[in-house]
Order: structure tokens, then sequence, then C-alpha cells
């Protein structure tokens, strides 16, 4: 691809301000995305309370835990689909989702009302997750491209969860609220960040790539890679006439192997996160605001961190297998070492923390890899899939841990758990492409194949 016609001049881009303020503008839904999918697992039993629930049943956990999951997995879809007519045109209404559904929260008479409305809430946080990352990966230079998605997307996913558990322990030990007015304040504060993040949203250019290869509109791609970068001469690759369906089908392997992956890491790490506070923290002696806020602080933010300034050095797929690598020898041995760990509680955040640790790496990888392996033709579709394979393993996971746990005992729950991070971590070698330090067009051959049928 010559440098006469290509998008040569965002991919060489310096590290700017404009890109602090996306990876903001993003962060910020990512944090709400995470509020939101996170705190139902601590508020749990202050919900069962409230609704005079003394023993919930696996199918009540796994219809508070996923509803939301199976939203997001529908809401995907529906805004891979939007996500083609334009990506800011509908970035701020999945926000606008959130933020109404957040509010509805407050006020459900009964627990499945609350199933109904987390489902809504749902629809928002998967068109999130589809446009985020297309939007934030067509603005992104290539050399940073990973540490901007990661900055985004893993770092402020971990902050979600350290607040909502400070605003928990704040009502309920500072304040002494109420646990039915508590639940019902933290659920129903997940609309603050989802309102604030609808100005920035508004204000983030439509990407040079939308319009260039899909609105056929070349004056507006031109003047925002100049808003970018001032670029005075440049000449960008023009619109992309293949058949969607056929763009699809070609690229198809690529974006489901991503999806794959998704939900093999998913079906581990919503086990451990939606329940974790609510199962394995009681074996551990611990409350589940504490349990959350030992994880996230000392663990699972500094693990975010670092993932994302390693995700451009060691490479998508190193970062990913090795994250559930690592994160599978822990559970084995948090299982294996049972006894000792029930006496022993903190050698079993130990091995909990690391774990927490280790699986950022991929939690950074599969939240955008959809979007760097479809060409600007289909990316918010291919995304949309992968964030699907995601959400499949996430709902799973809702309705699978629980029957587990119950039926075979915590140790046999987590040893499945790691036979599935290290088959996830096997595929990652297999299935995918090293995306690191290339531009888009070049990691799907973007442009030899649309030049190859023209």
């Amino acid at each position: 691809m010559s440098k006469a016609a290509s998008f040569q001049a965002l991919d060489d881009q310096r590290f700017s301000s404009f890109h602090w303020r996306a990876v903001l503008t993003t962060g910020l839904g990512v944090f709400t995305d995470f509020y939101d999918n996170t705190t139902i697992g601590m508020v749990l039993p202050m919900i069962l309370v409230t609704f005079g629930i003394k023993h919930v049943s696996g199918l009540q956990a796994g219809a508070l835990a996923g509803s939301a999951l199976v939203g997001m997995g529908v809401g995907a879809l529906i805004f891979g689909m939007l996500g083609q007519r334009g990506r800011k045109r509908f970035y701020g209404l999945d926000m606008l989702v959130m933020a109404i559904a957040a509010v509805a929260q407050v006020f459900v008479p009964g627990i499945w009302w609350l199933v109904a409305v987390r489902f809504v809430l749902g629809l928002g946080i998967g068109g999130d997750y589809v446009l985020s990352p297309t939007i934030m990966s067509e603005h992104a230079n290539q050399k940073d491209r990973g540490k901007l998605l990661a900055l985004g997307f893993a770092t402020m996913s971990q902050l979600g969860p350290i607040v909502a558990a400070l605003l928990a322990l704040l009502l309920l030990s500072g304040l002494h609220v109420s646990h039915d007015l508590t639940w019902r304040i933290v659920l129903g504060a997940g609309a603050i960040p989802a309102l604030c993040v609808l100005y920035l949203r508004r204000r983030m250019p439509e990407t040079a790539r939308y319009l260039a290869r899909l609105a056929d509109n070349q004056e507006g791609a031109v003047k925002v890679v100049k808003s970018i970068n001032g670029e005075a001469e440049l000449a960008l690759p023009g619109h992309d006439a293949r058949p969607f369906g056929a763009v699809l089908r070609q690229h198809a392997p690529h974006f489901l192997a991503a999806g794959l992956l998704w939900m093999l890491f998913d079906l581990v790490a919503y086990s451990t996160s939606l329940f974790g506070p609510s199962l394995i923290a009681s074996k551990l002696g611990l409350g589940p605001v504490t349990f959350v806020l030992v994880l996230s602080c000392l663990f699972s933010l500094p693990g975010a961190l670092v993932a994302s300034f390693l995700v451009d050095r060691i490479g998508r797929r190193w970062l990913q297998a090795g994250g559930l690598f690592f994160g599978a020898v822990m559970l084995l041995l948090f299982a294996t070492l049972h006894n000792t760990v029930m006496a022993m509680p903190a050698l079993g955040m130990a091995f909990l923390g690391v774990y927490s640790f280790a699986l950022n790496g991929p939690n950074v990888v599969t939240s955008f890899l959809g979007a760097e392996l479809s060409p600007t033709r289909v990316r918010t579709v291919g995304q949309s899939f992968s964030v699907l394979g995601g959400r499949i393993g996430a709902s799973t996971s809702a309705f699978l841990f629980p029957f587990l746990f119950v039926q075979t005992g915590l140790e046999t729950a987590l040893l499945f758990l790691s036979l599935l991070a290290i088959t996830g971590a096997v595929l990652t070698m297999v299935l995918v492409p090293e995306t690191k330090q290339r531009s888009l067009e070049d990691i799907s051959r973007e442009m030899e194949l649309a030049a190859s049928q023209a």
C-alpha cells in the first residue's frame, strides 16, 4: 500500500493530546460498563435480603448475574449493524440506554423486575463493547494502538469495581445506610458516569477510515486527519464498494476465532468475578466488599497497567496466552491446596491475586482483537461477533459456575476453569495472527484484497 493512498498519516502520528482525550472518552464508558456489570455480584446478598429470599436457587442467581450478559450479546449485534452506518452517529446512544436502565434499577419491586432491567442495561453495554474499540482502533496510531485500547479498556474497567466497592463501604460503614437502600444506590449510581460521558462522545469526530472507506466522503476524511495531526497534504484510500456479505465471509475465520478466545476467557473470568464476592469470599472469611477491594486495588488494577504497557512490546498473542496460562496455574494451586488455603486465607488471596493480575493480559487483548482483525468494511460487525463470543462465555458462566459449585464443590469447579484457561492459551497461539505494530489495513490485507477484486 503506497503512502500516496493510505492511512499512513494516522498510523505514523505521535501520541498526542487527542489520543488522551480519546482514551478518556472511551475509558469512561468502559468504566461504566464494568461498574454496572460487576456490582451485581457484590450487592447480591443485600438484594436477596430485600426480597425475602433466604436460599437463592441456581436459576435466580444465574438470571441476576447473567441477564445483563445476555443483553450485551444482543446489544453487540444491534450496534454492530448500526455501526456500519456511522461510528459516531450511534456513539452515545449506548450510554443513554445504560443511564436509563441504571436509574430504573433503583425502583424495581422484585427480583425478576431487576433481571429484566439489567437485560436492557446489557444492551447499552454491548453496544459500547463494539463502538469504543472500533473508534479507538480507527483513530489510533500504529505504534501505540494496543496501549491506547488497553488503557481505555483494561485500566478503566478495573476502576469500576473499585469505585462501586468504595461507595458500598461508605454507605454501609460510614453512613450506616440500610442494606435495601445501599444496593439500590450502588446500582443506580451507574447512571452518573454514563451521563457524564455523553458530552465527550458527541464531540468525538467520525473516524477517517469510516468516512473514506464506507461513507465515500474523502473531503470529510481529510478534514478529520488534519484536525488530529495537522497533515497538510493527504491522499486517502477510496470507497470500498465490495459486497458486504463477501467481505464478511472472507474475514470470518479470524474474528470468529477472536470470539472463541473471548468466550473461553469469559467462561473463566466471569465465574470468579460474578461469584467470587459471594461464594469464594465466604470460604476465605471475607465480606464481598473487602474481597473486591483487595483484589482490585492490589492486583487487578496494577495488572491492567502492566498489561497496557506490554501489549505493544511483547505482542497480543504472548500477552493473552501467558495470562491465561499463569491464571490457570493459580487456580490449580488454589484447588489442589484447598485445605491449606482454608486454614490460611491469606495464601488463598495471594493465589487469587496473582490470578487476577495475570488475567489482565487476555482481558486487554480479547476486548479489541475482533476490531483489529476485521477490515473497515465490516469492522463493527466483526467486533460484534467477537463480543458475542465473550457474552456467550460470560452468560454461560453465570449459570454454570453456581451449578458446579453446588454439585461438585469449589475445588472441582476451579479445576474445570483452569482447564478452560489452558485451552484458551493454546488456541491463542494457533488461531490468530500477531497484530502488534501493524496497520489495520496490513492486518486484514484490506487494500490488497480490494484491488484484486476490483
